[in-house]
């Protein structure tokens, strides 16, 4: 039996902003080659590629709200003929209940990447209450971690299955950043956003807790807390032990990776990393608060830590001690497709548990509602 599935996303490589659109991406160029399987993506217009099997819609002005909207009518109707329709993350709450209220026979799987409470140290209310609605409502719920899948099940009261996220590899081309930067010592990297969330201060901080002074932070990326974590190393005397090196393109990301001695995460919340794995795929050992990765590698690859500047200098003490790349076995991409489809066909034989709360079919007052959240 082929299963014919509708998946709704945001953005496609190279036209990504994170590792949602990288998992979408991933997923529907190994689906659309697979038996037993007819896929179909909608994305917005912006920033879909012009391929077979690709839907763009244009979303225009406004605010997501609204573009999500504009999606929301297209995917309904495009749901009619699918049996399953895969959404992610709260955008997709609005178009997959307007696609279940033209199908009430499709079924509705939602995979969750982060929550918003992973995003944000005060939630938007909006948010919350979509993800509270998908946990309630959606057919069948998935999680990239047990992690994430534990914080729905405490947030939400929502059962999600875990299919992990794939491992993404960085390329390197030898550049060797160390030399280029005049580091003498060692070198730690970071790469992210720079926002309250990610918990960067504490590793500003554990600059100054280092017993050793041998070692220069090379901070990745950029944000709105950039300028007040550069006073911050100021003010604790380790500014000239920084280095910002602000937005690092896609193209040398796996050298920054692969020169540094560790790369360190200290985020407060990270249901996945992606950033962990791709470090590691260069071959170079992690340090890092509790994240999703750490569930599929061995112990020594990832020094877990907590999110606090004295854990985080002992874990670099520790992680600067220790020799030889770390050795795990990737979890690829084809994996997760496999489990994914084995996961499609499971809805459609019957084998699988509706979400907590969810009914098999949204309540014409619950659908006029969806709509108008959407629109």
């Amino acid at each position: 039996m082929t299963a014919k599935v509708l998946m709704l996303g945001w953005g496609f490589p190279p036209n990504v902003s994170g590792g949602l659109d990288t998992h979408v991406g991933e997923m529907f160029e190994r689906l659309e080659d697979r038996d037993g399987v007819d896929i179909e993506l909608v994305l917005p217009a912006e920033y879909a590629p012009d391929r077979e099997g690709i839907v763009g819609v244009p979303t225009g002005e406004g605010d997501i709200i609204t573009r999500i909207g504009r999606l929301g009518s297209t995917f309904a109707e495009r749901a009619a003929e699918a049996d399953i329709v895969h959404t992610h993350d709260w955008f997709g709450y609005g178009p997959g209940s307007r696609a279940k209220s033209n199908n009430e026979d499709v079924e509705w799987v939602t995979t969750f990447h982060s929550l918003s409470s992973d995003r944000n140290i005060d939630p938007p209310q909006r948010e919350v209450e979509t993800e509270r609605r998908i946990a309630e409502r959606c057919d069948h719920l998935l999680a990239v971690s047990e992690l994430l899948a534990d914080k729905v099940k405490r947030e939400y009261g929502g059962d999600c299955h875990v299919i992990y996220n794939g491992f993404s590899e960085c390329e390197t081309t030898g550049r060797d950043l160390k030399e280029e930067l005049g580091i003498d010592g060692k070198m730690l990297f970071f790469v992210g956003r720079h926002t309250d969330q990610k918990g960067i201060s504490h590793l500003v901080y554990a600059m100054e807790k280092l017993a050793r002074d041998d070692v220069t932070l090379v901070m990745g990326g950029s944000g709105h807390l950039t300028a007040q974590l550069k006073r911050f190393a100021e003010l604790l005397g380790v500014e000239d032990r920084i280095e910002w090196a602000g937005y690092v393109p896609e193209e040398a990301l796996g050298d920054y990776y692969a020169s540094a001695d560790l790369f360190v995460s200290p985020s407060l919340s990270e249901p996945f990393g992606i950033t962990i794995v791709e470090a590691l795929s260069t071959g170079t050992r992690v340090v890092a608060t509790e994240s999703g990765a750490a569930e599929v590698l061995p112990e020594d690859c990832v020094i877990e830590v907590e999110p606090d500047s004295r854990s985080i200098a002992d874990g670099i003490e520790y992680g600067l001690s220790l020799e030889g790349e770390p050795e795990y076995e990737p979890y690829t991409w084809d994996r997760v497709v496999d489990e994914t489809v084995e996961y499609y066909h499971s809805i459609l034989d019957g084998d699988t548990d509706v979400s907590a709360g969810a009914e098999n079919e949204v309540e014409a007052s619950d659908a006029d509602a969806a709509e108008s959240d959407a629109n």
